[in-house]
């Protein structure tokens, strides 16, 4: 058996495919620590749409690479990890809403990015945990809104700007499991940090945090902050983010529980094998659906 790829291997290949590796920050250290570019859903789309290499190695989950590949429909995508799926975006799909919508036909369809390309060809404008705030706050007052297909961030979204909303009772199994009992636990262990917490968490540990924020703002909250101690609660993979970006600062993870299987199945040797052309797999969005759904993301892009 070959030893497994250094990062200078991966590096060394990117540049001679002429490939940008795009890594969520709940991927594995060593896979970050090989990307072009790491952040939060929103991020990477806004990278996506700014780079100009030949093939994109999407380091994350499906949804994620299907919003690249709308976004970059003459570059191939490619996911080195074929099988990485997300359970909240298997909680909605096509069928499911339209029939929702049949019920509210004045509604405006707010689409979390965490769904499937379908999903997002018949809503009315995509959001991601860093903008949806900001997003639904700028929709006409006079016009109901339904909220796809996370419940908890929806119920948060609604929360801050006093809209009520119609909830798709989806949401993400990993932050899910936070619980007040764990922010409580962690604050014994390690006082004085201050709680950073992902607005999918539920609404009753949400209110056990000291700030709500998606990820990629955990980031410059954390870096703008003058504290020196935090406490990430959401998946573990940010820790290692966060550490990297603030080496004289002290981060810890909510509990070693919050993980995302599927975040974590990409391998160096995967990401290696893409980029050679022997693995991964190609993301194709069909014309039709890629068409209406870049739609609702282009006016997520516009209104954040």
């Amino acid at each position: 058996m070959s030893p497994a790829p250094h990062l200078s291997d991966i590096r060394r290949l990117a540049g001679e495919r002429n490939a940008v590796i795009l890594a969520h920050t709940y991927q594995p250290g060593p896979i970050q620590d090989c990307a072009d570019f790491v952040g939060d859903s929103y991020g990477l789309s806004v990278r996506a749409c700014d780079v100009e290499a030949r093939r994109i190695i999407f380091c994350g989950v499906q949804f994620m690479a299907e919003t690249a590949a709308i976004l970059n429909p003459s570059r191939p995508v490619v996911m080195p990890a074929p099988d990485a799926g997300c359970p909240m975006a298997d909680m909605i799909d096509k069928e499911s809403l339209l029939e929702l919508k049949s019920e509210h036909p004045d509604h405006l369809v707010v689409c979390y990015v965490n769904s499937p390309a379908e999903v997002k060809a018949l809503s009315d404008v995509c959001v991601t945990s860093s903008n949806a705030v900001t997003i639904v706050s700028k929709l006409p007052a006079d016009r109901g809104i339904i909220f796809v297909p996370d419940k908890y961030l929806g119920s948060y979204v609604s929360s801050q700007c006093g809209r009520e909303m119609v909830l798709w009772p989806g949401f993400c199994p990993t932050h899910a499991r936070i619980t007040p009992e764990m922010v409580t636990e962690s604050r014994r262990a390690h006082p004085g940090a201050v709680v950073m917490m992902h607005p999918e968490a539920p609404p009753e540990s949400r209110e056990r945090a000291d700030a709500i924020l998606s990820t990629g703002r955990m980031c410059t909250f954390a870096r703008d902050n003058p504290a020196r101690e935090f406490i990430a609660a959401t998946e573990t993979g940010l820790v290692h983010t966060l550490r990297k970006q603030n080496p004289d600062k002290r981060f810890y993870p909510l509990s070693d529980r919050i993980v995302c299987p599927n975040m974590k199945k990409c391998s160096l040797q995967q990401v290696a094998d893409a980029l050679e052309g022997k693995s991964g797999r190609s993301i194709e969005v069909p014309g039709e659906v890629a068409g209406k759904a870049l739609g609702a993301l282009r006016k997520m892009l516009d209104m954040s």
